[in-house]
């Protein structure tokens, strides 16, 4: 066998020893620029806890509503927890406040319609005073009956036209009146206008007579 010589022995020392070096280099400038990233990532993991993205100005809806969301669970977290019974003491003292505020706006609301109504000029109304709410119906006929007390029978003749064959159509229609003077005689045209009942035929009264019989 041929021997070996003896440079071939003192050559890989010094890369050995190099090597050594190298690789505690190596492994310690990776510790020292973790220790210098890990502050970051820290906050980097903080920030959306801190504030939620805010969606972009050409954000769809479904965008929109994330960002909501996120918003809510940031709200969420920074909320203490609470006990049931607080969130219902809460609850109550909310709807207390606001029953408060109604009843003050109503009663803001209910004084200034008072003093609107006071300021307003008396008007007359707009139906007879024993008549119930809204508008009185007026009717114009003759008078074919006096015999009654305090009572006439008024004729009304009613014109219309068929809905769909457009003829025209004649109808009479009679009805008991309150005359109160007995001013009313048989072929006088009177105006009469509906009433409160006064007795069993009885629900119109006499309002003034237009035209007296010849």
């Amino acid at each position: 066998m041929a021997e070996t010589p003896e440079n071939n022995e003192e050559t890989p020392e010094t890369p050995a020893s190099e090597e050594v070096e190298t690789t505690t280099a190596a492994s310690e400038e990776p510790t020292a620029e973790t220790t210098e990233d890990a502050p970051a990532t820290e906050t980097e993991a903080e920030a959306p806890a801190a504030a939620a993205p805010a969606p972009k100005a050409g954000a769809t809806r479904r965008d929109k509503l994330e960002a909501k969301r996120a918003e809510r669970r940031v709200e969420a977290g920074k909320r203490p927890s609470r006990t049931p019974e607080e969130r219902n003491a809460d609850r109550l003292a909310d709807r207390k406040r606001k029953a408060a505020e109604r009843s003050r706006y109503r009663a803001r609301v209910k004084a200034k319609k008072a003093e609107a109504r006071k300021n307003q000029p008396a008007q007359e109304p707009d139906h007879a005073p024993e008549h119930g709410p809204g508008r009185a119906k007026v009717r114009q006929g003759v008078v074919v009956s006096d015999k009654g007390e305090k009572t006439i029978v008024v004729r009304l003749d009613v014109v219309r036209s068929h809905r769909r064959y457009h003829k025209i159509l004649r109808s009479t229609q009679t009805l008991a009146a309150h005359d109160e003077r007995n001013d009313a005689h048989p072929g006088d045209t009177v105006r009469v206008q509906e009433c409160r009942p006064m007795s069993r035929t009885k629900r119109w009264r006499l309002l003034d007579v237009l035209e007296r019989a010849k």
